[in-house]
């Protein structure tokens, strides 16, 4: 259990964004909604009404977010979809869709149905007693009706038009069905990342169908990075053995997966007639960081700021872990997720390079 509880939170896959005052607002880009999918990196919660260990409802999650409140975000502050809700100047947080303080208003503006320890393969979500992907979809189909009941078919179909429909998965698949509970191993890699690209064709066919139109879908990070990665390698025997160092080639299989999914997202906005689907690199942003970590004001990219930084995250990062002194000089929170001063660079890059792609 503890293996499966240190493996979940490696869930990185990283989407983000920053502050340009100049650049965007909701009415320059007439976005009107965020609707978040995927794994931790958009879970502001929704993992605290499920009955899993994969939690960040404590401390010391939350303690650079407003009132040093632990609501359930994987990180000390806030995550990329808050921060973009803001920029947009739609709302100051994204909420958690099974928050039972979200209400049908809240729906409106945007919310998240992503869920901690999830991914493309269904099997990745019921090891971990999260949502799926699936089940994520039919909440969403679930909160359409509710508001078509505040504001009328009409104009329900209106916001979903608009809104930004925003996909993060992938990374806990690969960690806990190929790497490290290599459950999928039988399949080779190729064949996997095709299976997992056939699952979000899917999950993102089943979305234009209900009226979805802007959907930007984030690729893989540098997987072999992540902190706890370097950890289990540096345990192995290979040259590297007890050296926290990169693990090379899962990072050349996380651009592997990328330029697949590059190529099908091209195919899907030239057959989805009047998308806007867009890919979301977080893979060289965060890898220019840990090439480079002073010239962006780093001091620490391969161990996290909470306990040692090497395997804690989730659980494993509680109250009686130390906390590094300024998490804005780490770029990870725990062993897999980004700081908040993380999530506004990555989405600081996003306002740049992606956002002029979405505007109407």
């Amino acid at each position: 259990m503890q293996a499966k509880t240190t493996l979940f939170f490696f869930l990185i896959p990283l989407f983000n964004l920053f502050f340009q005052p100049h650049l965007t607002n909701a009415s320059s880009t007439n976005i009107t909604a965020i609707f978040a999918f995927g794994d931790s990196v958009f879970d502001p919660g929704n993992n605290n009404a499920l009955p899993t260990l994969f939690r960040a409802n404590h401390w010391p999650y939350g303690k650079d977010f407003p009132g040093q409140v632990p609501t359930g975000r994987f990180s000390n502050g806030k995550l990329t979809t808050d921060i973009l809700v803001s920029l947009l100047g739609i709302k100051q947080l994204l909420p958690a869709y099974l928050d039972p303080k979200v209400s049908d208003k809240d729906l409106l503006t945007g919310v998240s149905f992503a869920s901690g320890g999830s991914g493309l393969d269904e099997l990745t979500a019921k090891e971990n007693n999260v949502l799926s992907m699936v089940d994520q979809l039919n909440y969403f189909e679930q909160s359409l009706k509710r508001m078509q009941k505040v504001v009328g078919g009409k104009e329900a179909e209106r916001i979903v038009e608009k809104a930004l429909f925003m996909i993060s998965a992938g990374t806990n698949d690969m960690l806990f069905n190929f790497y490290d509970l290599p459950t999928r191993r039988y399949i080779s890699l190729s064949g996997y990342h095709d299976f997992l690209l056939n699952r979000l064709e899917a999950f993102v066919n089943e979305l234009y169908k209900m009226g979805a139109k802007k959907i930007a879908v984030v690729g893989l990070p540098p997987i072999g990075c992540l902190p706890v990665q370097v950890t289990i390698n540096s345990l192995l025997p290979s040259f590297h053995m007890f050296q926290r160092v990169c693990v090379q080639q899962q990072n050349f299989e996380s651009q592997s997966y990328n330029k697949k999914l590059q190529a099908l997202i091209s195919r899907l906005r030239s057959t989805l007639s009047g998308s806007k689907l867009v890919y979301t690199d977080v893979y060289n942003p965060l890898l220019d960081i840990i090439q480079k970590p002073s010239a962006y004001g780093y001091d620490h990219i391969l161990e996290a700021c909470c306990g040692t930084g090497s395997l804690e995250m989730g659980p494993l990062c509680n109250e009686f872990n130390p906390t590094c002194v300024n998490p804005s000089r780490y770029l990870l929170w725990d062993a897999v997720h980004p700081t908040q001063a993380t999530n506004e660079y990555l989405v600081h890059n996003f306002q740049r390079t992606v956002l002029p792609q979405l505007v109407d």
